[in-house]
């Protein structure tokens, strides 16, 4: 491919819903889906005399993704009202953080299990708390264009998680998504779910164009309105494009051109110019006179690091290292979550051959917990990883054959039965060797063609010989049967 004329400069600002019951600042339900305007308050409503208390539980989640994050966490931080104009705003300003962020300076690593991206560090600029505004939703498909305002989000706790511009491909944008949620899913502070509004994202883009001994930069822009990971991708290529092309039109360069906000239309798969993007003076941030500051603690600082538990990035480093997965077979477990990699790792142990472990969890377990919709302290519950482990071994030890093996796990699920008990159900029995040996003798005094092509070098002969082998007794181990008719075939005089 061409090398490209320009280099792209992304930096995303990712909004997570965390995972509270009530909201940041009153006691007003969190829950998604409810009847409009029924979870509020006069603190979320801002109405007069009404004042905020802060929510610990949103706190120590913020705080876990800082820790996470390998953020600097400073011991003193404060809120601030952001202030601006929205219908769905109704105090006129939001209670956020300006100066002081609860936690700055953090880093997550990219990962890409396709290889498609490098593996290096991404700067976390900042994480910080605020309470999220309203939803306005609007009705132009009656054709009367009105526009409603639900305020049960409002006050919800956010934490935005602001990276430097270091992506430098929508590739990269996205892989830092996924391990980002892959992250925040892990340490349980958010659901990340987009389609309810648990995690949104914006993104800032724009172009560095080699000219000579110069760079030229293009102008800034902000892209909104973007629904899941792949619209981001898609986002960023179009932006990227549509950039480039005006430039070359134009010329106008970075230190010519205020900020905008373009919108992300995902329908026509295209950016459109929504307004000029503010700029923080624009908001005339103050600290919130109503809520105290607040002081973390080296020591509590300690207490969440030691409660984390190992993380994505380390866990799947660890199956690689320790269990002998590659390293697209460690991301399918990890990404299923922990729960899942214990399911794996216990399996493993147990059966003694990691490999086989890996195949049997990422093929026939992973499986039946799409097509089952059960999770998998319920799939456990009728099939331990101890005897997951004792399949594995009868397979590893030629009492099963893999075809056979899997009906054997079949039943093992729809019955919560043992190996030994979902064999007898079917009718499974261990064929003696002695057994495989008279029968291999009988097809092959049937068919000395077979012989005779074997020893021309053609061993490929005997897998006709192993079909009849199932026929005649349908217990009999396909890999056996093959073993035995090579050994028999090899004493035999020329």
């Amino acid at each position: 491919m061409p090398e490209s004329p320009y280099q792209i400069v992304i930096g995303l600002e990712v909004h997570v819903q965390l995972q509270t019951q009530t909201k940041l600042f009153c006691s007003c339900s969190t829950a998604f889906g409810q009847e409009p305007n029924t979870q509020t308050c006069p603190v979320c409503t801002g109405l007069p005399g009404a004042l905020p208390v802060m929510n610990r539980e949103a706190f120590r989640l913020a705080l876990r993704t800082a820790v996470a994050l390998d953020c600097e966490i400073p011991e003193f931080t404060k809120w601030d009202r952001k202030n601006y104009f929205y219908p769905d705003l109704p105090k006129g300003y939001q209670i956020s953080q300006f100066d002081l962020p609860m936690s700055q300076h953090g880093r997550l690593r990219l990962f890409d299990p396709k290889d498609r991206c490098e593996p290096r560090e991404i700067r976390i600029l900042r994480a910080h708390l605020e309470e999220d505004a309203g939803k306005s939703i609007h009705d132009e498909a009656a054709g009367r264009h009105d526009t409603r305002i639900d305020l049960n989000r409002t006050g919800t706790p956010l934490l935005e998680i602001v990276s430097q511009p270091d992506i430098r491909s929508p590739l990269e944008c996205r892989a830092y998504l996924n391990e980002l949620k892959l992250l925040l899913t892990y340490i349980g502070v958010s659901d990340c779910n987009m389609q309810e509004g648990s995690l949104r994202v914006d993104a800032n883009i724009n172009l560095h164009i080699p000219q000579g001994d110069q760079v030229i930069e293009t102008p800034i822009v902000e892209v909104k309105n973007m629904n899941s990971f792949r619209a981001v991708q898609r986002a960023m290529e179009y932006e990227a494009e549509r950039q480039y092309a005006q430039w070359q039109r134009t010329g106008q360069t970075k230190a010519e051109a205020t900020k905008q906000t373009w919108g992300w239309n995902d329908q026509e798969e295209r950016t459109e110019l929504q307004r000029a993007k503010e700029e923080s003076s624009d908001y005339r941030y103050f600290p919130d006179p109503d809520l105290l500051p607040v002081v973390v603690t080296p020591a509590e600082v300690a207490e969440v690091k030691s409660s984390l538990g190992e993380l994505p990035a380390a866990l799947r480093q660890r199956l690689q290292d320790e269990y002998e997965l590659d390293t697209y077979g460690a991301d399918v477990i990890v990404n299923q979550g922990r729960e899942v990699a214990n399911y794996f790792v216990a399996t493993a142990e147990a059966s003694g051959d990691r490999r086989k472990a890996g195949n049997w969890v990422q093929q026939e377990v992973l499986r039946t917990l799409k097509d089952e919709q059960c999770d998998i302290e319920a799939f456990a519950a009728r099939v331990p990883a101890s005897q997951l482990a004792a399949l594995i071994q009868a397979v590893s030890n030629g009492r099963l054959d893999n075809s056979r093996a899997k009906d054997v796990f079949t039943a093992m699920h729809r019955d919560g039965s043992d190996v030994d008990a979902a064999m007898k159900s079917l009718g499974i029995e261990e064929v003696d060797r002695s057994d495989v040996e008279d029968l291999c003798r009988e097809l092959l005094e049937a068919n000395p063609r077979v012989i005779a092509d074997v020893k021309g070098g053609k061993q490929q002969a005997v897998g006709a010989l192993i079909g009849q082998a199932k026929k005649r007794n349908p217990n009999a181990n396909p890999n056996q049967v093959r073993e035995t008719l090579l050994q028999l075939i090899a004493a035999m005089p020329d």
